[in-house]
C-alpha cells in the first residue's frame, strides 16, 4: 500500500483532496464568522432596543456614536427641514418594496437625519404615490439610534432619491450640516401628523442556518479525505488479488467455491 500511496496518481488525488478539504474549511469559517456577526446583532438589539430612553445631546460630539449604540432610544426636540426630505429606494417590509423618507431634524446641537418610516411603491415604480409631511413647527422625536449604511457602487437613483442611507450621500443632498456618524429610525413624534409612514420593524432574533451550514462544510472537508483512503484501500485490495492470480493462488471466489464443495453444496454462478 506504501507503494501505491507514492505514486504520482495517488499523490495527485492526495493533493486534490487537501484542496478541497481546505476549500471546505474555509466555507465553513466563513459560516461561523456569519453565525459570530448574527449573535452579536441578536446581542445588541437585546440590550439596547428597549433601554431607557436618552437625550440626544448624550451621542453628540466629543462624546463618539459606535455600533455598539445601535438601536438605542432617544429623544430630540427640533424642527423637520421638509425642502430637503429625500426618498431611498427599494427598501423591503413584509414582502413588499417601497420607499423609506429622510428628513433632517434641525435641533439647537446639530442636524439629525430622521428616517421617519416606510411607504409602499405607487402606481409609477419610481416613486411613491403619496409621500406624507411631518409635522411643521417644533416636534419632539423619539427614535433609535442607527449606523448609516454603505455606499452602493454602481447603483443610482432619481433625483431626490437615494439607493441606500448613506449618510455622505445625504450631505450632499442637503443644504444643512448634517451629523454622518448616525441617524435616527423614527418611533413617534409630537405632534404627530395626519398620515404618517410605517415605522421600522423590531428586529427578528434568528441566528439563521450558519452554524448547520459550518457543521457540513467541516464534514465535507473529513468526507474527502475518507473518500481518499477507501479508494486507495479498494485499489490496493484489487491489486493484491491479481497478484494471487498471477502467482497461481485461487482468488477469493475459487476459495469460496472449493468450501462449497468439501460441504457437499454446488456453487452458484
Amino acid at each position: 500500500m506504501l507503494r501505491l500511496l507514492c505514486s504520482s496518481r495517488w499523490l495527485g488525488y492526495l493533493a486534490l483532496a487537501v484542496v478541497f478539504a481546505a476549500i471546505a474549511s474555509l466555507l465553513g469559517l466563513w459560516q461561523w464568522d456569519r453565525r459570530d456577526q448574527a449573535v452579536s446583532a441578536m446581542d445588541k438589539v437585546e440590550r439596547n432596543y428597549d433601554a431607557p430612553v436618552a437625550q440626544l445631546s448624550e451621542f453628540l460630539p466629543p462624546s463618539v456614536f459606535t455600533e455598539d449604540n445601535e438601536w438605542r432610544p432617544v429623544v430630540m426636540q427640533g424642527e423637520y427641514v421638509v425642502k430637503e426630505q429625500v426618498l431611498v429606494r427599494t427598501r423591503p417590509r413584509s414582502g413588499q418594496v417601497g420607499f423609506a423618507i429622510l428628513v433632517p431634524l434641525r435641533t439647537q446641537s446639530a442636524t439629525i437625519i430622521v428616517d421617519r418610516g416606510w411607504i409602499p411603491t405607487g402606481s409609477a415604480s419610481d416613486q411613491p404615490d403619496r409621500i406624507p409631511l411631518p409635522p411643521e413647527g417644533p416636534v419632539s422625536v423619539t427614535g433609535r439610534l442607527k449606523p448609516g449604511e454603505p455606499t452602493l457602487s454602481g447603483r443610482g437613483a432619481p433625483e431626490g432619491q437615494l439607493p441606500s442611507i448613506d449618510l455622505s450621500a445625504m450631505q450632499e443632498l442637503t443644504a444643512s450640516g448634517i451629523v454622518e456618524e448616525f441617524y435616527v429610525s423614527l418611533s413617534t413624534e409630537d405632534p404627530a401628523s395626519q398620515f404618517t409612514p410605517l415605522p421600522l420593524e423590531r428586529p427578528v432574533l434568528d441566528e439563521g442556518p450558519h452554524l448547520s451550514y459550518a457543521f457540513q462544510w467541516f464534514v465535507f472537508a473529513l468526507m474527502g479525505f475518507f473518500a481518499y483512503f477507501w479508494l486507495l484501500r479498494e485499489e490496493y485490495r484489487t491489486e493484491q488479488g491479481v497478484e494471487k492470480k498471477e502467482l497461481g493462488k485461487p482468488s477469493d471466489a475459487e476459495e469460496e467455491d472449493a468450501l462449497l464443495e468439501q460441504r457437499g453444496a454446488t456453487p452458484e454462478r
